[in-house]
């Protein structure tokens, strides 16, 4: 008998779920508290609409790009804790530093930008090894059931963030002590994380002792000398076997990578709320206070897209994945326009899209790579979405005074983007046609 199979866990798995999910709820109350009011914040500090758009875009892509690095990093070195409370602390850390930005005088813009793009670091570096985690454990009383309680609680803690950063804006009329007050579920997380992890410091115990053992690979796999009688190794790109893009079957990479472009296009249409919110405090469309709200708004909105599109997907194929580029088309004639009733129409556009590109799109990639090469196509379909989140939330707000070139802008891309939504069903088609019955 192993090791592995001889050890018992100091948690039962549902507890070490759970667990996880809570971190998560207090720590998304910090995060998303802070989203909701980051451009808004940086517009008091003195930005411009593009400054606005380049950060939160940076921030973003930010983290999205970096799971490249983090995720084979954390697998590396099966690190997975380290990394997840390393990741977890920035973000609880940076989060109520906000609070003091804005006596730091002309040093507060940079500060509090800097700030921004900690905390969205934290969640690259915590995100892979973070799920590896999570994964460990809801093997046991099974992933679907585990991880949709771990999204639910995420989902609670992303609404109550921005409420409670509302609430305590309109009592107080400032943005500060809502940064501050954010410190208390940032602690509530730590403590909680680190209790976890003294009592499960290798959640490799709730993996079957078979599988943990049989999935390693053998050391003159790992070894940089090929063994006596192997197979050359194919010479790649140092990237290529960072995100092992290179595994993944050709033609299905072209098929892959075109899906990705596509959701590079899509993703750069949804600009990013860091400019909506500073639009709704810019154009006084609303009390700071007031903007959490619409942003809260628009989560419950990508909530609804999610299990609404997920659902269609299920039963009538991935044609529901043409509403992503009908819907953030009409996204910055809205959520940029002149009127609150019309801004807060396109936040929940925009939430749907949102909803939809976080959860039923990457679906479809599930269905287009094989199991095997899953995790990197996901880190790369992450540097894609980066990419363009990057591209829009800047063209958004250097285009801030010129809205209508901006929606020709993106119009046309999301055209560009349905043509090659339909490229991939097609090759997608024909590539399981092709495959022997």
């Amino acid at each position: 008998m192993t090791e592995t199979a001889t050890r018992s866990p100091g948690l039962r798995p549902w507890s070490m779920v759970l667990g996880l999910g809570f971190v998560s709820l207090f720590i998304d109350m910090v995060s998303d508290g802070a989203i909701s009011v980051g451009g808004a914040l940086l517009e008091q500090l003195g930005a411009s609409a593009a400054l606005v758009g380049i950060v939160t875009g940076a921030a973003t892509a930010i983290a999205l790009v970096l799971r490249l690095v983090t995720g084979p990093w954390a697998d590396r070195t099966a690190g997975y804790w380290g990394f997840t409370i390393v990741g977890y602390a920035m973000s609880a850390v940076s989060v109520p530093l906000l609070a003091f930005t804005p006596v730091l005088g002309t040093a507060s813009l940079a500060a509090a930008s800097t700030l921004i793009l900690v905390e969205r670091t934290g969640k690259a570096v915590r995100g892979p090894a973070k799920t590896v985690l999570l994964a460990d454990a809801a093997g046991v009383v099974g992933r679907g059931k585990g991880f949709g309680v771990h999204k639910l609680l995420d989902q609670i803690g992303a609404f109550a963030g921005p409420l409670l950063v509302a609430g305590i804006a309109a009592i107080t009329g400032e943005l500060w002590p809502a940064f501050l007050a954010l410190a208390i579920p940032a602690v509530m997380a730590m403590v909680l994380l680190l209790w976890l992890r003294a009592r499960v410091p290798d959640t490799s115990v709730y993996r079957p002792a078979p599988r943990a053992r049989a999935d390693r690979p053998a050391p003159e796999a790992t070894s940089g000398v090929a063994s006596a009688g192997a197979a050359p190794r194919r010479r790649t790109s140092v990237i290529s076997r960072l995100a092992g893009l290179s595994a993944i079957p050709s033609h299905v990479r072209t098929t892959f990578l075109l899906f990705a472009t596509f959701a590079a296009l899509t993703t750069f249409g949804l600009l990013s709320f860091g400019v909506m919110s500073f639009h709704l405090v810019a154009a006084d469309l609303v009390p700071v206070a007031g903007v959490p709200l619409v942003y809260a708004a628009g989560m419950a909105a990508a909530a609804v897209g999610a299990l609404a599109t997920g659902w269609v997907y299920d039963r009538a194929g991935s044609a529901v994945l043409f509403a992503v580029p009908v819907l953030t088309a009409f996204v910055p004639g809205f959520t940029l326009a002149g009127t609150l009733g019309l801004v807060v129409l396109g936040v929940v556009i925009w939430g749907l899209a949102t909803g939809v590109q976080d959860s039923t799109v990457k679906a479809l990639v599930a269905d287009l790579v094989p199991a095997e090469q899953r995790g990197s196509a996901y880190g790369w379909f992450a540097v894609f979405q980066g990419i363009g989140a990057l591209a829009g939330a800047s063209v958004a707000g250097a285009l801030y005074g010129d809205v209508p070139v901006l929606i020709a802008i993106v119009v046309a891309l999301q055209v560009a983007a349905a043509v090659l939504l339909v490229a991939v069903l097609r090759r997608h088609r024909g590539e399981r046609m092709a495959q022997p019955a």
